[in-house]
């Protein structure tokens, strides 16, 4: 399966998770803090490498894979690469530094559930939200209960292991699955023709 189609395919994935995402936030009033970015600052987060792979391709075809690969070989920090604080003082306040590209874990978080044991939906989403929103996280809560679709975490990583299984199903600290999703690129056209429309841009 080439590049191309699981990129496609992964960011089709994304696009029908952010249509839902969205009902979901205009269904409950739920919304991240503007300029808040202490769920990035968390050094446990993981990822598989199949998430970033479209960011990896994004980079490759702009020509700055390897410099890329280089500095998250060098970065010893285990908050993500991509996130950009708004000061050194204060960590917790940023943003991302491609957006766009964000990984799934960073789509789902805040407005993702999981199952408990029993099976019931439990919505995954941080401590600002439940003390800064308590109405709004209290009405979706019970909103679940009666019914009100949200994504599950485990539904949308099941998807995304049919693409990909053995890039879906390799869960990593979140540097070391860009820097897989960005060495997987990089392998695929060490020997292949470039991207219709690109020259040795690597």
């Amino acid at each position: 399966m080439t590049i191309e189609y699981r990129v496609r395919a992964v960011e089709e994935l994304f696009a029908g998770l952010d249509k839902e995402i969205a009902a979901f936030q205009s269904e409950t009033g739920l919304g991240c803090k503007a300029g808040c970015g202490k769920c990035c600052t968390h050094a446990e987060v993981e990822a598989s490498p199949l998430e970033f792979l479209p960011w990896a391709f994004h980079v490759f075809l702009n020509g700055k894979a390897e410099a890329t690969l280089e500095e998250l070989k060098l970065n010893k920090s285990a908050i993500c690469h991509l996130y950009r604080p708004l000061t050194v003082i204060d960590q917790n306040s940023g943003r991302c530094g491609d957006y766009v590209y964000r990984g799934l874990i960073c789509r789902l978080f805040g407005y993702g559930a999981n199952r408990d044991k029993f099976g019931e939906l439990r919505l995954a989403t941080c401590k600002i939200i439940k003390e800064g929103q308590v109405e709004n996280y209290s009405n979706a809560v019970e909103a679940l209960k009666k019914g009100l679709y949200v994504p599950v975490f485990t539904d949308y990583y099941m998807r995304l292991n049919q693409i990909d299984f053995k890039l879906g199903n390799s869960i990593l600290p979140i540097n070391k699955a860009m820097k897989v999703a960005l060495e997987e690129v990089l392998q695929y056209f060490a020997y292949r023709p470039f991207p219709n429309g690109f020259k040795d841009i690597a």
